[in-house]
């Protein structure tokens, strides 16, 4: 599979999207429009039934070119393909089910994503026989849409890390249109996004403004 553009990664947060008087669908399309690159459906607290039926509303909302992936879920991510949904791939933490097994599930022909917070856990997926196609760095600031994040990297770190990372790297965690403009040239492939996309007044705007602030417009 090619490799996907992981400029302006968009990671969903419904709570965030409805707090703001959006729903994800909507912020998905119109993110795209902004200059989102791959998208993220992420909704950990979700039934199985109600997480497939909303993967399937992000698709169809998604423009044609922009990357999906599923949020842990291998299950789910099947079930949407079974059904001929257009999704990509699956990212998954380190505490989710090892990244061997979930390749063995989902196929050569998907896409697999990994979070990671330290050297050594880069250079583990770096080193799996599954192929790991990116890795999410982070957490870049504190945020409370993980309240399981790590500790904070900050810039510095940050870059050290997405320097030692031999597979594609974005950094992820209260990054905001600041940190993209600091990030930018860096080894990082790009950056993921949740309430600045999520939760901001004009979603396309503000996808716009990160793209542009990265670079990626």
């Amino acid at each position: 599979m090619s490799a996907p553009d992981l400029s302006l990664y968009l990671v969903t947060d419904t709570a965030i999207a409805e707090a703001a008087g959006h729903t994800v669908p909507g912020v998905v399309a119109a993110a795209g429009a902004g200059g989102v690159t791959t998208v993220q459906v992420r909704a950990k607290d979700a039934p199985a039934a109600d997480f497939l039926a909303l993967v399937g509303e992000v698709a169809a909302a998604l423009p044609a070119h922009v990357t999906l992936m599923v949020n842990d879920r291998v299950d789910v991510f099947l079930a949407a393909r079974d059904l001929g949904w257009q999704v990509d791939g699956v990212h998954v933490g380190q505490d989710d089910l090892p990244v061997e097994q979930v390749r063995h599930l989902i196929g050569d022909d998907a896409l697999l994503g990994l979070s990671a917070s330290t050297a050594e856990q880069l250079r583990a997926a770096a080193d799996s026989p599954a192929r790991v196609d990116y890795v999410g760095i982070g957490a870049l600031h504190g945020t409370p849409t993980k309240p399981d994040a790590p500790e904070p990297l900050g810039v510095d770190r940050m870059l050290a890390l997405a320097a030692e990372s031999a597979v594609p790297a974005v950094a992820i965690g209260g990054v905001k249109v600041e940190d993209a403009e600091a990030l930018r040239g860096s080894a990082l492939a790009g950056v993921a996004v949740v309430s600045g996309i999520c939760g901001a007044p004009d979603p396309a705007a503000a996808a716009e403004a990160y793209a542009t602030a990265w670079g990626a417009a």
